[in-house]
């Protein structure tokens, strides 16, 4: 064996400079932070935040807004997040009802429209972008079923539709929560619970995804998809044969939002990027996959999203919303569970 003498001033050298990297590696600050945004735009995100501050790594804990509400919950008294993320606003209620939110006003929040935040000063929590219902449309399986494009929620009732349309599971999706949430608000309950037994009758099964009805119809496992525009226009920019129907009688929405939580012993690091959440930067990214953000002047148009989108939304109450998600649950769960997906 030949052995290959190295000058010790190198070997100290190498020593020195791993020691030294290994110290820059340990000084970053992991931040874990739980979240509901779509798995397809973490990376963009993180890399964003961790480019402008690169001292500090985002772990995320990510997984439906129902599932993450829930987890969140369980752990109140023992909690692992250091921030909210991505997570609906109707569940940022919830978390501020019980205690478990710090108030932060990030640098540059009078830019952030005041409907798209927590109306408390300093506010709870703060609005990101706004994710709306769509209907996902498969158009060759309709043609081949001689199944019509619907234009409303009521024609999702008629016998045309049954066992074609998949929808997400309010307790398991912030957009199945949203879609159930507005057809009360809009109907009020009589009639909104009304409308729903109406549409279970056609209902092929309840999805633990927001996403996933649409990617379905896409797919022509089913026509219709219930979902919402990022995920739509996502499957038709891969050449799905669908459309994106808005009906008319209105559509469910949630905020997609941040706050920090209370168990952080990051506060910093955690300010930083509740800061970082609403510069021109991050609005920028979440331009690209919504056509409302909580920044006005840094929305744009979208494919396939009407210009009059926002007109479209209703009037959405996020505190009547929180206040009665369980028992709303509750009852949608005793008419409707039989048809959830296996988890």
């Amino acid at each position: 064996m030949k052995f290959v003498s190295i000058p010790a001033g190198k070997v100290f050298a190498a020593v020195a400079f791993s020691v030294f990297a290994a110290g820059t590696y340990a000084q970053k600050t992991q931040l874990n932070v739980y979240t509901a945004l779509e798995t397809d735009q973490l990376k963009a995100y993180k890399e964003g935040f961790e480019k402008a501050n690169p001292a500090i790594e985002i772990v995320w804990v990510r997984d439906s807004t129902g599932i993450v509400t829930a987890k969140l919950l369980a752990e109140k008294s023992n909690p692992k997040a250091d921030v909210v993320m991505g997570v609906a606003a109707t569940s940022m209620a919830v978390f501020d009802n019980e205690g478990m939110l710090v108030p932060y006003a990030p640098a540059g929040l009078s830019r952030v429209s005041a409907q798209y935040r927590d109306s408390k000063n300093p506010p709870a929590w703060v609005g990101m972008d706004v994710w709306g219902a769509t209907i996902c449309y498969n158009t060759a399986e309709g043609a081949k079923r001689n199944i019509p494009k619907p234009e409303t929620w009521r024609d999702l009732t008629k016998p045309v539709y049954k066992g074609q349309i998949v929808m997400p599971h309010p307790a398991s999706s912030g957009t199945g929560f949203f879609d159930v949430s507005a057809w009360l608000q809009m109907w009020g309950e009589t009639d909104g619970w009304k409308f729903m037994d109406g549409l279970h009758e056609n209902i092929a099964q309840y999805m633990h995804s927001g996403s996933r009805p649409c990617a379905a119809a896409a797919a022509g496992e089913y026509v219709v998809g219930i979902s919402f525009e990022y995920r739509a226009n996502r499957e038709k920019a891969r050449g799905a044969p669908i459309d994106l129907v808005f009906p008319k009688e209105g559509l469910g929405w949630d905020l997609e939002a941040i706050a920090i939580h209370k168990g952080t012993k990051n506060m910093a690091a955690a300010q930083k990027l509740v800061d970082w959440s609403i510069t021109d930067e991050a609005m920028a990214l979440y331009a690209n996959n919504f056509a409302i953000v909580a920044v006005p002047a840094m929305s744009k148009p979208l494919p396939n999203v009407p210009a009059d989108y926002a007109a479209r939304l209703v009037k959405n109450d996020f505190a009547w919303a929180a206040k009665n998600r369980d028992r709303i649950l509750t009852e949608w769960e005793k008419r409707y569970g039989t048809k959830a997906a296996p988890k």
